[in-house]
């Protein structure tokens, strides 16, 4: 073990200081008026949407003043949606409090809407709990900071006083308020590495919108959802579809990534079943999951070299969606001398990755640009990685996206959660014994209690959102594995969360525990390993439970290692930095992380399948990417004289 490096990572509680504005350079040439204007869901397009991103009014005031229905008569300024008032580029620039409500106000256009259509507003994402009224009414309330919703506000936007208002020019304007509430780490929520205190491993707080709000027209008979079944074996794709509508025919064109058409297949919405949903009796009646199913002549396969794309119409009535799929196989099992090993179309794939927590100098949690989400994946493909790990985030959906296109693998975190972690259970003891990491059992009430997971609300909230996070992503086929808990933060019944996910969705991999604490099950022996020499250790197989226990056997990851810290003058947040081996030269840094990494790669002849290097970008005071926090620098690449004057 490496005393040194243990010592460096020891959590520490002091000022870090003030904190140095940084721009990207799309942060940096930003227009208010032109946000984050592409359509959210490129697997799920209409053509009638409007981006409500941009100038909204808005208003922070204590809890207990009355305004959780109507909002405030006065405003403290102007937010840029959809950045947290956290963030540099909201231009307010404050931490929301537990005691505090947010409220935003937007005035806008009306949409044009005919007879029999709908107006959905939508929400991509809003930490953590909120209320939305639509003209004085409210029309819906979410909680949860990281997973999109949406509101059906057509009887908000065309009646008053019960009169329909359709062809009324004075109500063409839609008023939208949004109050929104986040406990932050002084609740249980799933909040990732979101902390009030930032310092470490530990990031600044962010609240209320933090992703991009639009609204589109739909018609009342419509695609509610798609559930895509791409079978690369079967050279065949099927379609589960969520309609509104109990008659007609739903159509699937399927086209090459050229345009020209492939295949054609349709289905009558009257023979598919009820699917269970939420929304009252009198509305499920009108609800059908249709099934739709078409072979693809002469497939080709999506791969890391050729990210081949299908593109999809459906067409239900007058509703048209745009959709894209991919064909590819994924499995973790034995190869030829009886390594389990992670599989790519039925090859074996040493996987590279580098962990990807998904924060921006200017932005926080929220990506500047659409531009800015697809310069970090080609980024990291460039400098030799096949996969990025997500980090304790659901991303944008568009990155999602960009990984299908340009042929990145992802592994998918849950977003963690729960009350106050015990720093010896969570910290010093998996550092110190390593034969604590699969003899601590998680379905212990106090081990629970220690790990931040004893609060059954939380417990709950988990298995929901995990649960909407496997539907949510499962139509992107860059997304090959599923993260359930890390370094025990919440963790709790690991085995039978791997036993849910695996029946949600059989056809990907789980690393059921990353880090420590592994309990058995899942597809991955997986550990973090900062302070020893890298090496393959041995799973009890003896001990596999669930399916992994009928598989015979899990694959070997490394599922973070490295952090090695080169802190760049001009291009870091904080004069300090954290880290657990500090250098002051860039030759010195450069070969230490390519030292480490070769090293990792030389394991793969040992049963190594695939490792995680920390990290894609530096993040506050933690100073370990590969990337400046700011984007303007590539460690690995960039000639020094780019750096700016004095740099070094």
């Amino acid at each position: 073990m490496d005393i040194k490096r243990v010592l460096a990572s020891a959590p520490r509680d002091y000022d870090l200081g003030p904190e140095r504005p940084l721009l990207t350079p799309w942060g940096e040439s930003l227009h208010p008026l032109a946000v984050r204007q592409e359509h959210p869901h490129p697997q799920f397009v209409r053509d009638r949407f409007v981006m409500l991103n941009g100038w909204w009014d808005y208003a922070i005031m204590p809890m207990g003043t009355g305004r959780t229905v109507r909002p405030p008569d006065e405003f403290d300024g102007r937010i840029l949606v959809p950045f947290s008032p956290e963030s540099v580029l909201s231009c307010v620039g404050r931490q929301l409090g537990p005691d505090e409500l947010l409220w935003y106000v937007r005035r806008v256009a009306r949409p044009p809407l005919r007879p029999h259509e709908r107006c959905l507003l939508h929400f991509e994402a809003v930490d953590f709990a909120c209320a939305c009224c639509v003209n004085g009414q409210v029309v819906g309330t979410h909680r949860g900071g990281y997973l999109p919703f949406v509101f059906d506000i057509t009887e908000a936007v065309t009646k008053v006083d019960g009169e329909d208002t359709l062809d009324a020019g004075e109500h063409a304007e839609i008023v939208i308020a949004l109050c929104v509430w986040d406990p932050s780490d002084t609740g249980t929520q799933l909040r990732g590495k979101q902390k009030l205190k930032r310092g470490g491993i530990w990031y600044t707080a962010q609240s209320g919108i933090w992703q991009p709000v639009w609204m589109e027209v739909v018609p009342e008979r419509h695609i509610e959802a798609l559930r895509l079944l791409p079978d690369a074996e079967a050279a065949e794709l099927a379609v589960d579809v969520d309609v509104c509508g109990t008659e007609g025919l739903l159509r699937l064109y399927v086209s090459d990534a050229a345009g020209v058409p492939v295949a054609a297949a349709s289905a009558p919405a009257e023979e598919g079943a009820v699917p269970v949903t939420s929304r009252g009796a009198e509305e499920d009646e009108r609800r059908r999951r249709v099934r739709v199913t078409v072979p693809i002549p002469k497939l080709r396969r999506w791969s890391l070299e050729d990210p081949y794309l299908y593109n999809l119409t459906l067409r239900f009535g007058t509703d048209v969606v745009y959709s894209y799929t991919a064909f590819r196989t994924v499995a973790v099992r034995p190869d030829g001398a009886g390594r389990f090993r992670f599989f790519l179309n039925g090859e074996p794939l040493l996987l590279r990755g580098v962990l990807d927590q998904g924060y921006w100098s200017d932005g926080l949690m929220t990506a500047p640009a659409d531009d800015a989400l697809a310069f970090d994946i080609v980024a990291m493909k460039n400098a030799g990685f096949n996969m990025l790990r997500k980090h304790l985030k659901v991303e944008a959906d568009r990155w999602y996206y960009h990984c299908d296109r340009l042929g990145m693998l992802v592994w998918q975190d849950m977003v963690s959660g729960g009350g106050a972690y015990g720093t010896w259970e969570t910290s010093f003891q998996p550092t110190l014994w390593r034969r604590s990491w699969d003899n601590y059992s998680d379905t212990d009430i106090a081990h629970q209690e220690k790990l931040g997971a004893g609060d059954e609300s939380y417990r709950n909230h988990w298995r929901e959102s995990c649960r909407a996070t496997v539907e949510y992503l499962g139509n992107h086929p860059s997304v090959v594995s599923w993260v359930l808990f890390n370094e025990g933060w919440g963790q709790f019944d690991a085995a039978s969360a791997a036993q849910m996910v695996h029946e949600l969705d059989p056809t990907r991999p789980i690393d059921a525990v990353s880090g420590w604490y592994d309990q058995h099950s899942g597809d991955f022996l997986s550990v973090h390993n900062y302070f020893r020499p890298l090496k393959v250790y041995r799973d009890r197989v003896r001990d596999l439970q669930g399916y992994a226990a009928e598989h015979g056997g899990r694959a070997f990851v490394i599922s973070e290692f490295g952090g090695v810290t080169f802190r760049v003058p001009g291009h870091s947040a904080f004069e300090g930095s954290y880290g657990y081996d500090r250098f002051e030269d860039v030759a010195a840094w450069r070969g230490a992380v390519r030292s480490a990494l070769a090293q990792a790669t030389a394991l793969a002849t040992d049963g190594l399948a695939g490792f995680v290097y920390t990290q894609l970008s530096d993040v506050e005071e933690e100073v370990n990417g590969i990337l400046t926090y700011d984007r303007r620098v590539n460690k690995l690449e960039d000639d020094e004289e780019m750096w700016g004057e004095g740099a070094l």
